[in-house]
């Protein structure tokens, strides 16, 4: 199995390191506690791993398994404020 394939852009990490290999990866999940390993997000992370690993999937795809299970805890948010106009109004002459 390659463990040792390096994603495309490494993975950053909360302080600093980066997940440059599924083997990094793998590693930093192995490390995490059994309830984190637990949930769906990690889970779906692992599977994808596996399957990148054994050349039954694409390596994009660990990857954003794994982004997806690290950015768990993010709220996004989004405003509905209007940041500029895109377009100009038509003088009538204009207009047909």
């Amino acid at each position: 199995m390659p463990w040792s394939r390096a994603f495309e852009d490494p993975i950053p990490l909360p302080r600093g390191r980066q997940l440059v290999t599924l083997k990094d990866a793998a590693g930093y999940i192995m490390k995490l506690s059994k309830a984190e390993q637990d949930l769906p997000e990690w889970q779906t992370a692992t599977e994808a791993l596996l399957m990148a690993a054994e050349d039954r999937g694409p390596l994009m795809h660990a990857r954003i398994g794994v982004l997806r299970a690290l950015n768990l805890n993010v709220e996004r948010t989004l405003t509905d404020r209007k940041e500029m106009h895109w377009g100009r109004r038509k003088l009538k002459r204009d207009q047909q």
